[in-house]
């Protein structure tokens, strides 16, 4: 499983389509465990862009705090499962928790 993660210095940013970078963190299922985690600069914004090149670099989760209907569903074209709600934390702790069961989605905190 690769999980993707939009950054904005260092933490999770509240709106994956306006964030700095990306923290790609493959785990392994069975063992529960983060295996590598790789931060990437995405390419420039543009409508749809962002889940294919997820899907691309292999991502089959997406953590974030906010993101439009649109883009969730070009995320489910994409077999990429969205979690929406998420608060701010580091990638590591936010994928413990997902790893544990305890990641609490909940309300997207992006409007359009």
């Amino acid at each position: 499983m690769k999980i993707a993660i939009p950054l904005a210095a260092g933490q999770l940013a509240m709106h994956f389509g306006h964030c700095e970078q990306f923290a790609l963190v493959q785990v392994d299922e069975i063992k529960g465990e983060v295996t590598e985690t790789v931060v990437l600069d995405p390419p420039p914004h543009e409508p749809g862009l962002l889940p294919r090149w997820l899907n691309e670099k292999g991502a089959n989760v997406i953590l974030a705090g906010g993101m439009g209907q649109r883009a969730q569903r070009i995320f489910g074209q994409n077999n990429i499962k969205v979690v929406v709600g998420v608060e701010s934390g580091t990638p590591e702790r936010l994928v413990e928790e997902y790893l544990a069961g305890t990641l609490v989605g909940g309300k997207n905190l992006c409007d359009h």
